[in-house]
């Protein structure tokens, strides 16, 4: 399975995204900050399955319809933040899908995951992290999950990884960082995380419109 995950900046990338899905082979894009009032309903053949609905600048996932049945598609709120209080309802920090993988014959999960900006703490983005799987398997428990997105977790990532490990979860990071702003501050924000999947590694797409850079993988079923 062909997944990549972007963050528009505020929309600004949307206009990359029939390209990106046309040249890599996409079978799931995930997107974050877009402004889901404004998608198309299709890129590139694939079909929008799932969006945010309260937040404009939110979370939205395309898929292959050749490739998927969509069993369900669902927003989830975790932990909030103090800019999720603020500016409520920035609190849906997960949108979650539950598909059929005709290709393999089974049913996975695939989340699309925007954590609470570099103003929280790592604790706090850890409890989202936790929150958003929890959401995810609730969805289909048992089920391999890949979840994708702008983690904002660029510092102490091995504590992180811990968790995530105890939790039956594994980390896999970019190849390359991921983000630059004002061309001094640099760092690797998008992540995968998986359960039941292999995951060799993750790429970085050239940038865009976007302060982010894409990030493509592809999943393998573990079993």
């Amino acid at each position: 399975m062909k997944v990549v995950s972007y963050n528009l900046r505020k929309h600004a990338a949307v206009g990359e995204l029939t390209d990106l899905v046309e040249t890599h082979g996409i079978d799931v894009l995930c997107i974050q900050e877009g402004d889901t009032a404004a998608l198309a309903p299709t890129v590139g053949g694939l079909r929008l399955i799932g969006a945010t609905e309260n937040n404009r600048l939110g979370l939205a996932m395309y898929a292959s319809d050749e490739r998927f049945e969509i069993l369900d598609t669902r927003v989830f709120a975790v932990r909030k933040s103090l800019h999720d209080r603020v500016l409520r309802p920035a609190h849906e920090r997960l949108l979650a899908a539950r598909l059929f993988d005709r290709v393999r014959g089974r049913e996975v999960l695939v989340g699309d995951f925007h954590a609470a900006p570099l103003t929280a703490s790592n604790a706090l983005r850890r409890k989202q992290i936790a929150g958003a799987h929890a959401g995810m398997r609730a969805l289909a428990p048992g089920a391999p999950a890949l979840m994708v997105g702008d983690f904002n977790y660029p510092w102490f990532v091995n504590k992180l990884e811990r968790h995530l490990t105890d939790a039956g979860f594994q980390l896999t990071r970019s190849t390359e960082p991921t983000y630059v702003r004002y061309k001094y501050f640099s760092g690797y924000f998008d992540f995968v995380t998986s359960n039941g999947y292999m995951i060799e590694r993750v790429d970085v797409l050239p940038f865009g419109a976007s302060d982010h850079r894409p990030i493509s993988l592809t999943a393998h079923l573990a079993d």
